[in-house]
């Protein structure tokens, strides 16, 4: 069963800001390469919700890539994943704390 994939604001918000961080530190093909590795990890969420580390409060965590990690929450009631975050792994953890 496929889970549907919903966005909070933060979590927009989070990815513009990777895809701003992408371009400035390398280009614009490595922001192509970023949006469909994206594509490709939520696809395999969607598949396997539990695919993530489980982390507090059943919020999940998956690395996508050395630099990003996407924090979610399954919600079995009406078959979706809210995708809460995009963190970029070079940021204060405690930073993380405050937003989830």
């Amino acid at each position: 069963m496929n889970y549907k994939i919903e966005w909070t604001f933060l979590a927009e918000d989070s990815y513009i800001e990777e895809i701003e961080f992408v371009l400035l530190k390398w280009n614009e093909r490595e922001v192509i390469k970023f949006e469909n590795l994206v594509i490709k990890e939520l696809k395999r969420i969607s598949l396997n919700p539990k695919i993530g580390k489980l982390k507090k409060s059943a919020i999940y965590s998956l690395v996508i890539s050395k630099q990003t990690t996407i924090f979610y929450r399954i919600i079995d009631e009406s078959v979706s994943i809210e995708i809460l975050l995009f963190w970029n792994n070079q940021k204060k953890p405690n930073d993380l704390a405050k937003l989830l």
